[in-house]
């Protein structure tokens, strides 16, 4: 097909194929996660306290943050399902939630270290930090603390 075809130049053609081979170098961003900083907190099908009410999730649920307009955060859930939610309800104190049925939290961000404790399905840990090779550093509320693989959680 030539650009008399497509009704696009020669030169702009180029230009456009020049943005997206720039654009495609450029790496994606890191996910936002959040975490409810409240005791609980409304999920809504749109961004207005007026719109239908889903569900409610109470302290510490994570979300991935998928765009924010006017005091309100379109999040996505563990399970995928994207919500509205306040932006006033989340935090910067993020939190992880166990993806796996059982996992070994270890002492050191190693799969030879001793086992620190062990947490369940769905159990929220404190993210305390990004370790390196796709460790993390996790806290549970009551205390113990360890590191988890990244793979083996949401939120991170």
């Amino acid at each position: 097909m030539t650009s008399r075809q497509t009704g696009i130049s020669a030169s702009a053609g180029f230009a456009l194929a020049a943005a997206a081979a720039a654009f495609a170098a450029i790496p994606a961003a890191a996910a936002d996660f959040r975490s409810v900083a409240e005791n609980a907190a409304v999920l809504y099908d749109a961004p207005s306290a007026r719109a239908k009410k889903l569900y409610v999730v109470s302290h510490g649920y994570p979300f991935e943050v998928v765009v924010v307009v006017e005091g309100w955060s379109k999040v996505r859930d563990a399970g995928g399902e994207m919500t509205w939610i306040e932006s006033k309800l989340l935090s910067d104190k993020r939190t992880v939630m166990v993806r796996q049925p059982l996992v070994q939290v270890r002492e050191a961000a190693d799969d030879n270290a001793p086992v620190a404790f062990q947490a369940q399905q769905n159990v929220l840990l404190e993210l305390l930090e990004v370790a390196s090779g796709g460790w993390l550093r996790v806290r549970h509320r009551d205390g113990q603390s360890g590191f988890i693989r990244i793979s083996q959680v949401w939120g991170a």
